[in-house]
Parts: structure tokens; sequence; C-alpha cells
């Protein structure tokens, strides 16, 4: 296993992250994502522990709750010292029926993480992460909110997932203003097949040292190995039930059919060179792996050890490549001159 540094701490975590959303299984959408028990998440751990991984993902909402009291009692049954592990989870969902069981306030994130350190068992969660965007809540009210879960030492670090780049831009400009705890990490959907963060979200967290933990990396289940553009609703896939997160069709199967010669020349699946793609990106912090079988599990870690060559990354970017928008095209020519004289126009005009 390797290690990176979690966005601008000195805290390592592994490059892959074990995510939890498998556990439990109760009912709603996430019976269609896993329905692992005690036992088996007991296993995956044990495995993710062997493996190298100390990061591990869940989230309040995973469930109903179910995630994260499996995961706090595999650490528990498997012996497992509190120190040794980086510990992630989320809040923001809905908990219950009531019109504050929900959102980014502080009344509902201060009920939260009190509720998710019960059921993890612990006293402290290293990176607690806001989980979607709040439209309601002043986004200085939720920054003093989590400061103050950081003073109280309830919650190490902090991030953010599916934000758009400039309300995260904005929340690390107040908690610069004001001197809080700033966002250090960005959950986020990122695939081969699904390359849409490059556009903003990218080039945010490079300026800001923000660690990108990639949610989803293998879209769904759809580069699995289980999909193709003549198999496109395998039974039995998940993805065949739950058509998520959204992709475009077209463009994954080419960047399918150009992973496959790749795959079998190096005797190993498709989803591990999606995996490998991924970590092959610098901006990227650990992928989140989640699994239901330690079949699946093995063969998701065994993507640490696979290091593309620049003629299949080049190949791979050209079958993924996000076709061009306003303002990056314009951009490209802009400040092309700054260092002497250049045509800007060379090669746009007849």
């Amino acid at each position: 296993m390797k290690y990176k540094q979690l966005g601008n701490t000195g805290l390592l975590v592994s490059r892959l992250c074990f995510g939890t959303m498998t556990f439990g299984g109760a009912g709603g959408v996430y019976k269609h994502i896993g329905n692992v028990d005690q036992a088996g998440a007991d296993e995956l751990v044990r495995a993710c522990i062997d493996g190298g991984i100390n990061f591990f993902d869940t989230a309040d909402v995973y469930s109903a709750g179910e995630s994260e009291k499996s995961l706090g009692q595999a650490f528990k049954n498997l012996g497992v010292p509190r120190t040794e592990v980086v510990l992630a989870s989320k809040g923001y969902s809905r908990m219950g029926q009531g019109r504050n069981d929900v959102g980014a306030s502080r009344g509902h994130l201060m009920d939260a993480v009190e509720a998710s350190l019960k059921r993890l068992q612990t006293d402290h969660i290293d990176l607690y992460q806001i989980h979607a965007t709040d439209v309601l809540t002043p986004i200085e009210e939720t920054m003093r909110a989590l400061d103050d879960m950081v003073t109280q030492g309830k919650v190490r670090y902090i991030g953010v997932s599916n934000w758009a780049a400039w309300r995260i831009a904005v929340a690390n400009g107040i908690a610069t203003t004001k001197d809080y705890a700033r966002f250090e990490t960005v959950q986020a959907y990122y695939s081969i097949a699904g390359r849409d963060l490059e556009r903003e979200l990218v080039p945010l967290m490079e300026y800001q040292k923000l660690g990108l933990l990639v949610w989803s990396p293998l879209a769904g289940g759809l580069l699995s190995g289980k999909f193709s553009r003549t198999n496109q609703n395998p039974e039995g896939s998940r993805r065949s039930a739950f058509d998520f997160p959204i992709v475009d069709k077209d463009r994954a199967w080419d960047v399918i059919e150009a992973m496959e010669p790749i795959a079998r020349s190096r005797g190993c699946s498709i989803a591990r060179i999606a995996l490998a793609w991924l970590l092959s990106r610098n901006v990227v912090t650990s992928v989140i792996v989640g699994a239901k079988r330690l079949s699946q599990l093995e063969d998701n870690l065994s993507a640490v050890d696979v290091e593309l060559t620049e003629a299949e990354l080049a190949s791979l970017s050209e079958a993924s490549e996000l076709p061009r928008e306003y303002p990056g095209w314009m951009l490209e020519t802009q400040g092309a001159d700054r260092f002497g004289p250049v045509d800007l126009w060379a090669g746009k005009t007849r």
C-alpha cells in the first residue's frame, strides 16, 4: 500500500480508502447497494487492515446509521487500535421525520455528530464531511459549527462532498478570515468515464491544496468489466437496477474498449485498470472502494501495484477526454503570450 497526505495536513492516509456503503442494506436505495452483515463486515475490514488500508469512510445516512454501527463494531471485534485507523464520516442527510432532522445548520450538525460518535463507538471522528449542499443554511453558520467541533475535539479535520467549486472557495475564504478550521478534502465523483470535475473543481483543489477523495471510481459498476457496448444491462449487476451516477454512456463504451486490451496484456481486470488510472492522477489523494465480497476487495487492492505506461495513459486520455466547453477553450488561448509575443490565433484562422 502507498500513502499520501490528507489535503494540506500532516496526516497520512492509504491511497485506497474502504467505503462501507455496502454494510447494512436497510431498505430504500441501499438494498440495491449491499447487505453485508456483521460477519461479512468483520471479514472485509480485516482484509483491508491486512492489505495496508488505514482509511475508512462511512456516513450517517448509509442504511439509516447501520453502516456506522457495523464499522464501529468491526473495529471492536477485530481489536483494531483506534490510533491505527483514520475514520471518516459525513453529516447533513435526513435522519428523522422532524423539520430539522436534515441539513448543514448548527442545530442539525451538532446532533448528527453526537449520534455518529455513538454509533461508531469512538470519541472522535478524524474527518467529518458535509455530505451535500444546504440551500437554506448560511455557509458562515456551517463553518462556525464545524470549527466548534474541531475545538471540542470531537472532529480532527473537516471536508465537504458534492459542493460546487465556488461554494468551497467561499467557505474556505470565510475560514481564513475568521480563523476557523478549513475544508481539507473534497469527496467527489470521479472516474475515467466521468471527468467532469476537471473543469472547475480540480483547479480549485490544486490551488488550495485540497485532497480529493473519489467516490464511485467504477461509475457505479459500469467499469467493473461486466458492462460493454453489446451488454449494457447484465443480469445481477447493481448498475442494472440502480443507474447511478449519471454517465455519458457512448463515451463510457469507448473508454471500456480502450481499457480492454490493456487489461488483457496485463492479465488483470478492467476494474483494476480504471482504479490505476485514477491513482495516476496527481490531484487524487485516495480512491474509495467498496465491496460486498472478499474477492472484489482483493482485486481492488491489487490496483495500487499497477503502474500504467505513458502510452497506455495517452490511449486512455484520448478515449475519455471531455468535450471542450467555454470558458475552457478561451482560457487555453488567453495568457499564452505572457512570456513573449505569440500569434494567439495561429491555426485558428484561414
